[in-house]
């Protein structure tokens, strides 16, 4: 698809339903002020629930008009990811909020304990379908293609198969996020472009060394996944969720320290957040808090900016403001 004039093209799902963004005027004036050397790049962990939070993150960014030119997402971090790349404003903030305010357990995890039983007896490799899935990917109201995004996006998912790490930058969208988001034997494993794919964050749940991959100046960190290794285990689930923040936690903590000094890294702290990997209540006042703290972390990496910038000054000119 080509995008038309001043804005994206039109979709249609199931033949009946057509969506059509135009982008604002403003973004597209505010993308080539940026068009400059210095470039930023948005990095958002899988999380589950708990990726509520970046929301709030989010918000505190795009409101002091500081918009990426790239975006790398895991699992639900890939689908909020996706959702700014598509709409890179406040009007894809208000799109994210109001689908995760939609949000209930059974939407993510839909069937009974009936259903997750046939599954069992009769051997399939899931618990869950991921038709709910789906349909949260529908509410963002991305386009079907990286292609058509405004911002470049980068969704991280993990083979099967191999072991190997897959990112994906062009092509189909939605499978690529359902890939990205297939919690291993809880969600169906996704067949795509010659791969049996599941959740990005078996491999790398903070996919931080992928912004390194072009040029980039600044990287904002919002992860979650901190906090998976404190949420109490009350299911199977927070097991699973446990065990992969574990095993990736030590791979984030080597990229970090593997990042060049010539590149800035923002971390954006999460609040918070012990809740079930099945509970979505209170998603509202998590993404106020998180939109606080990331004020906050904000404001102290601007003024640690200003300190540095005038220790780089003669020493007679630091008190000249």
């Amino acid at each position: 698809m080509t995008p038309g004039a001043g804005g994206r093209p039109a979709r249609t799902v199931d033949g009946e339903r057509k969506f059509e963004h135009p982008v604002s005027a403003s973004i597209s004036q505010l993308r080539q002020r940026l068009a400059r050397e210095s470039r930023t790049a948005f990095v958002l962990s899988g999380g589950g629930n708990q990726s509520v939070a970046q929301v709030g993150m989010l918000r505190a960014l795009l409101e002091r008009d500081i918009v990426p030119d790239v975006i790398i997402g895991c699992s639900a971090g890939a689908f909020n990811g996706a959702t700014i790349a598509a709409s890179p404003d406040l009007v894809g903030i208000e799109r994210l909020e109001a689908t995760w305010d939609s949000l209930r357990g059974d939407t993510v995890f839909p069937g009974g304990r009936l259903s997750r039983a046939w599954n069992l007896l009769k051997r399939d490799d899931h618990l869950f379908s991921n038709q709910g899935l789906r349909s949260i990917f529908l509410r963002g109201d991305t386009p079907p293609a990286f292609e058509d995004l405004v911002i470049p996006l980068r969704v991280v998912a993990a083979d099967l198969d191999t072991g190997e790490e897959v990112v994906f930058a062009r092509g189909p969208l939605e499978p690529a996020l359902l890939a990205s988001s297939a919690l291993p034997g809880l969600f169906p494993p996704i067949r795509h472009d010659g791969h049996t794919l599941v959740d990005g964050a078996v491999v790398n749940t903070v996919p931080l060394w992928h912004a390194l991959a072009g040029p980039v100046d600044r990287i904002y960190v919002m992860s979650v996944a901190g906090d998976l290794m404190e949420r109490p285990l009350r299911s199977p689930i927070d097991v699973a969720v446990r065990a992969f923040a574990i095993s990736r936690k030590q791979r984030f903590d080597l990229e970090l320290r593997s990042v060049p000094e010539s590149v800035e890294v923002i971390m954006l702290p999460a609040p918070t957040d012990d809740r079930e990997l099945v509970d979505y209540s209170g998603g509202r006042e998590l993404m106020d808090e998180a939109y606080r703290l990331a004020q906050e972390a904000l404001d102290d990496a601007d003024a640690a900016k200003r300190r540095r910038r005038a220790l780089r000054r003669p020493w007679w000119r630091r008190d000249a403001g």
